[in-house]
């Protein structure tokens, strides 16, 4: 019995975890407060699966795009630094971690949103609950604006409309998938005249 509480099966994968926690944990201490791990780790799971979710939305939709990449790494360069304000604020004005956690939650909720919304764009719609849906409705028609705005070049010149002439975007009423449709105000001119 002994023997079994003794055994450690130490494995390379199980060494290199142990040994990212043991130097990563004190400098997050140290920059985010005391006993405040938890809250960031949840942060940078939000963080990877906005990440994961929005890669593979942008890929369905194709509007993947490196510069908008970039942006992303400078978005996450200052979720990660605000709530170190947020520390040193609590700090400045003495305060057990208000500013903190205010900022770390407020954080954590846009970007547990946006990765939702990101799951629904990249057709994992059927797995959200249509009640979290309907509570995140105004961002996933923020964001398929912006994806639309930010559609290539190249699928602008297939379809005969450009990025100026996009006026609205309509919605399917199903989960599973989201639907596009761009309407030009040139082609609703066109058909005007015509008439």
């Amino acid at each position: 019995m002994v023997k079994y509480l003794l055994y450690f099966d130490l494995t390379p994968s199980k060494m290199f975890a142990a040994g990212l926690g043991a130097v990563m944990a004190p400098w997050i201490e140290l920059v985010y407060g005391e006993g405040r791990l938890i809250p960031i780790v949840l942060l940078l799971m939000a963080i990877v699966l906005d990440w994961i979710t929005g890669i593979a939305a942008s890929q369905k939709d194709k509007t993947y795009s490196s510069e908008y990449g970039r942006h992303g790494i400078l978005r996450t360069i200052f979720m990660l630094a605000f709530p170190v304000l947020a520390n040193l604020l609590d700090l400045m004005l003495g305060t057990p971690g208000l500013f903190f956690y205010a900022v770390i939650l407020g954080l954590i909720y846009h970007t547990w949103q946006s990765l939702t919304v990101n799951a629904f764009r990249a057709g994992w719609g059927r797995w959200i609950p249509e009640s979290v849906i309907e509570h995140i409705d105004s961002e996933l028609k923020a964001k398929v604006e912006r994806s639309t705005n930010r559609q290539p070049l190249a699928k602008t010149e297939a379809t005969g409309v450009k990025e100026e002439d996009a006026v609205a975007t309509k919605f399917s009423d199903t989960p599973d998938e989201l639907h596009i449709e761009t309407i030009s105000t040139k082609t609703t001119e066109k058909r005007k005249e015509v008439q």
